[in-house]
């Protein structure tokens, strides 16, 4: 993805931009129903109550701003209880979903419809025939409001939720799961050993890769005749030490700017294209509710189940030999399956060896994920050792352990 539709699609999710949108439609609404007047047959005009109207816009501007001051408690209130009950790095996926950004966006924009018409109506902007247009509009804005409102409650008595967070980590690590396997490696070439003479870029920011602009990286290989070896994926911590990539060949310092600026680092994390974080989400959201404080081994065996859904995703990867070479001159990594297994499993089963349930149900979803990928069954039967010996180890009850042999089959009993 380039960095300019990123950035566009990043924007788009920002909960201002529906509201400037939606407000900006609205003032058009009001001020537009002057200029529509022409088109409307002179026997409209005084019979179709349009007199009502300024009435109507009064109750509209009075109840919509206690409404989206309402609806704004609201989501802050659920943000809140996200940070709280789940995990931090959740609030940025309740920031972006697109129900409560229409709702408030509606009330807003409502509101200043109906601001603009009264100040419109009080200096005579409107004639006979443009009152039966806003008349007609102020009736669509009305009939617009009700059904967000509904909708709106009805969206509230899940939103922020436990569960409703846990879906919407998982939906949000699938959807970064089926982009790298469109493109495992982002449009380049697989990684290749890296020549001894090969020399490093480095950014000037410490902080997260969010995104690496493949098509930046693909010109300046091709102007400089340079094999570019990407050394850091979305997700990667970075410093001014850490090279971003390697290069082969000749490039002056202009060049080597540009190919620092493709990487794009920023202080957190994006669940765009990076699929760890979801997996880290997730993770984080189990260890939680197995704290003591909360000692909710329910939750955490949701987690461990949706953990098994977006692993799924993750082993179904196709084993490509490249993203039908977009970019040739520019060679990319893929993140070992080991990592993101500890990624996902080692915080549960590490905080989850006093929960003999817990430590059932994660040897049960390590051992279906062995079977739904023989080649990967290696790094995942030694998660599952590590989260058997760990769990064998605090148990006190001779049941429990026996409990957690029967569920392993007995595989790592010495």
């Amino acid at each position: 993805m380039p960095a300019w539709r990123l950035l566009l699609r990043r924007t788009a999710r920002r909960i201002w931009f529906r509201s400037v949108v939606f407000s900006l439609l609205a003032v058009l609404l009001a001020v537009a129903a002057r200029y529509l007047a022409p088109w409307l047959p002179e026997h409209f005009e005084g019979n179709i109550g349009q007199d009502s109207v300024g009435g109507i816009l009064q109750i509209l501007a009075s109840s919509m701003l206690a409404v989206t001051t309402f609806s704004l408690t609201a989501m802050v209130s659920a943000y809140s209880s996200a940070t709280t009950l789940a995990t931090p790095r959740a609030t940025q996926l309740l920031i972006q979903d697109p129900t409560s950004q229409n709702a408030l966006s509606t009330f807003l924009g409502a509101f200043l419809f109906s601001i603009v018409g009264i100040i419109a109506l009080s200096t005579g902007f409107y004639g006979d025939r443009g009152r039966v247009i806003l008349f007609v509009g102020t009736l669509a804005v009305v009939a617009l409001i009700v059904f967000t409102l509904l909708r709106w409650i009805a969206h509230l008595t899940a939103f922020g939720r436990m569960s409703d967070v846990i879906d919407r980590v998982e939906r949000a690590a699938v959807e970064s799961v089926r982009e790298w396997r469109e493109a495992p490696y982002l449009g380049g070439q697989p990684a290749v050993a890296v020549p001894e003479g090969a020399w490093p870029v480095c950014g000037e920011r410490t902080g997260y890769v969010t995104h690496v602009d493949m098509g930046a990286l693909q010109r300046i290989a091709a102007q400089h005749g340079l094999r570019l070896h990407v050394a850091v994926l979305p997700g990667t911590l970075v410093h001014p030490q850490r090279p971003l990539l390697r290069a082969e060949g000749q490039a002056d310092d202009e060049a080597r700017d540009v190919l620092a600026a493709a990487f794009t680092v920023e202080r957190h994390r994006s669940f765009d294209h990076d699929p760890r974080l979801g997996l880290v989400t997730l993770a984080e959201i189990g260890s939680r509710a197995l704290s003591a404080a909360v000692n909710d081994a329910g939750t955490a065996i949701e987690v461990i189940d949706a953990q098994h859904r977006v692993f799924r995703a993750v082993l179904a990867r196709p084993d490509a030999a490249s993203d039908a070479a977009a970019c040739d001159r520019v060679f990319v990594p893929l993140p070992a399956i080991a990592d993101l297994l500890e990624d996902a499993f080692r915080p549960l089963a590490r905080d989850g060896t006093g929960a003999i349930e817990v430590s059932i149900r994660l040897q049960k979803t390590l051992a279906a994920l062995a079977q739904a990928a023989p080649d990967q069954a290696g790094a995942i039967d030694a998660m599952a050792r590590q989260a058997f010996d760990r769990a064998s180890a605090a148990f006190a009850s001779d049941a429990d352990r026996q409990a957690l042999a029967q569920a392993t089959q007995g595989r790592f009993l010495q």
